[in-house]
């Protein structure tokens, strides 16, 4: 089934505005970006999928899914004395998939927001428990304490409040399964060889309310809001060389 993409947002509009997951977060870096992507449909450029992680995450889905057919925990699980299972639920398809997902209508905004998990798990408690995949390849032991990570963390809060939104009882404690590829191998031969660490993380949704109001006040502002900062730091970089491009080019322009 093919999905329609959010046509430009209109001043006033009745009908509620889509906003993904990945909207949300753009908004939070750069609401200029974000203004201009929702009011006029001026995108920031793409780049390449990472086909190599997108790979990683359908193996591990195929591996918990076997779990979660099963009623098992997963050896990580295991390892790790977390006291849950893969979660089954008849929606779990739509919950994964990029253009439906989780969905929750907030209705103080009209925005209708949704967003794709990787994975959820349940708890002895019965408290579903959201699972983010996350895979690199780096010398030292991976974590989630860089200052430009905090997007994985906002990433696994807005899914624990889209379930909220839709009854269910979530554990404030999420999960990332980060595997890292080996680079201390004396070669390649056809295989790469993984790391993979269970790191907990506790969040909060408080923030997400809060930031629904702004992007709406946003999306019905005339006028183009300021820069915003870079997912590394620093102010944006699309903005920043949107500007300096267009310096040029004007100034190329008068010579003429």
């Amino acid at each position: 089934m093919a999905y329609e993409r959010s046509p430009a947002y209109k001043l006033g509009q009745s009908a509620p505005y889509k906003v993904s997951r990945s909207k949300i977060e753009l908004f939070t870096q750069c609401p200029r970006c974000f203004w201009l992507d929702a009011r006029l449909k001026i995108k920031r450029p793409g780049s390449p999928p990472f086909n190599i992680n997108k790979t990683i995450d359908e193996l591990y889905k195929k591996e918990f899914d076997a779990h979660r057919v099963a009623g098992t925990p997963h050896p990580i699980m295991v390892a790790n004395a977390i006291q849950a299972i893969p979660y089954a639920h008849n929606d779990l398809d739509k919950w994964r998939y990029n253009f439906t997902g989780v969905t929750a209508l907030h209705r103080p905004t009209n925005l209708h927001v949704f967003g794709a998990v990787d994975d959820v798990w349940v708890n002895d408690s019965g408290e579903l428990i959201v699972v983010d995949y996350k895979a690199t390849s780096k010398n030292k032991e991976v974590s989630i304490d860089s200052d430009w990570q905090i997007s994985y963390k906002r990433q696994l809060e807005v899914y624990q409040w889209l379930l909220r939104q839709n009854g269910f009882e979530v554990s404030n404690t999420g999960y990332f399964v980060y595997t890292n590829a080996r680079l201390d191998l004396d070669g390649f031969g056809d295989k790469l060889e993984f790391y993979t660490k269970l790191i907990p993380y506790t969040g909060s949704d408080a923030w997400i309310e809060p930031t629904l109001s702004k992007m709406k006040a946003c999306l019905e502002n005339d006028d183009m809001p300021p820069i915003g900062t870079a997912a590394m730091g620093g102010p944006c970089e699309h903005c920043s060389y949107a500007r300096a491009r267009t310096e040029l080019t004007l100034k190329h322009i008068d010579k003429l």
